[in-house]
């Protein structure tokens, strides 16, 4: 069975009441999980990116507040639901250890070994996307890892035009690693989710849940309760039809929508965004 994974994000809002409200329609959706982002935006981001980016600073009203974790906890559990939270600092990886069920690597912080052994050295399950990565990188993370994992194709476009999902890749790892590898949406089309599921055995989906788009992560990939409840129901019915161009070519490599974000990835040397490279044009002459 597919684990279905609603992704809370920052769509919380750093509001309790909304967040318990998000665990609760994610249950009725009939998701097995939620995951939710623990991160600081000085943390997150080189100061060369937050001086040539004033924008960043608005990320800080999305920041997760630890005291919000107990109750979190507790209400996935009266909720039973399974509890992961992405870490996007190695603090981060120490404050969840005590919470969580699961713990999952972003995509961006895929370079980042450093993280992915911290995460490993806590016990929990660990589950990596792979958004932007090729499968050398991919390897090196699994080489890091050394361990059991699951593996989430993604693709890193906010949302991804169907055409580029590149279904196919989730066998192409499948094949490769060994491991468990499922599908982590950003296009928000439900057939893409069905062919994942149906046709390409997706151990898990993540997907984007908002209740009023009215969170702060709101975009065309997200999902309401609803849509993702509807879309559990039509993929336990049976097959889908085909599409071949949601299944592209099945090599691992950044789709077009991911190339101006390739070089935003966490540096290995620090874990902060963007690459050494990168941070090196956003200095001033």
């Amino acid at each position: 069975m597919t684990r279905f994974i609603a992704e809370i994000g920052s769509n919380h809002n750093r509001d309790p009441t909304r967040a318990h409200a998000l665990i609760d329609a994610s249950a009725a959706a009939g998701c097995d999980a939620v995951k939710l982002q623990l991160f600081r935006v000085d943390d997150l981001f080189a100061p060369e990116a937050l001086a040539a980016n004033p924008q960043l600073d608005q990320r800080r009203a999305w920041e997760l507040p630890l005291e919000m974790l107990p109750d979190i906890r507790s209400q996935c559990d009266a909720a039973g639901l399974e509890l992961g939270v992405t870490p996007f600092g190695l603090w981060a990886v120490e404050e969840l250890a005590g919470y969580v069920d699961f713990l999952k690597v972003a995509s961006y912080e895929i370079l980042w070994h450093d993280l992915l052994r911290a995460c490993v050295a806590t016990g929990k399950p660990l589950v990596l996307s792979t958004g932007m990565a090729s499968e050398d990188e991919i390897a090196g993370a699994v080489d890091a890892v050394g361990g059991e994992l699951t593996l989430l194709h993604c693709v890193s476009g906010y949302p991804t035009p169907p055409q580029q999902a590149n279904l196919a890749a989730i066998g192409t790892l499948r094949e490769r690693f060994g491991c468990p590898v499922g599908w982590s949406d950003h296009t928000g089309v439900e057939s893409v989710i069905a062919q994942a599921v149906l046709r390409w055995h997706a151990s898990d989906v993540e997907l984007h849940i908002d209740l009023d788009h009215g969170g702060f992560e709101d975009g065309e990939h997200n999902w309401s309760p609803d849509a993702i409840k509807g879309l559990r129901e039509r993929i336990e019915a049976g097959r889908p039809t085909v599409d071949p161009a949601f299944d592209g070519d099945g090599r691992k490599v950044p789709q077009a929508v991911e190339l101006p974000d390739v070089p935003w990835r966490a540096d290995p040397s620090d874990g902060l965004r963007p690459l050494l490279a990168m941070r090196a044009q956003l200095r001033p002459r």
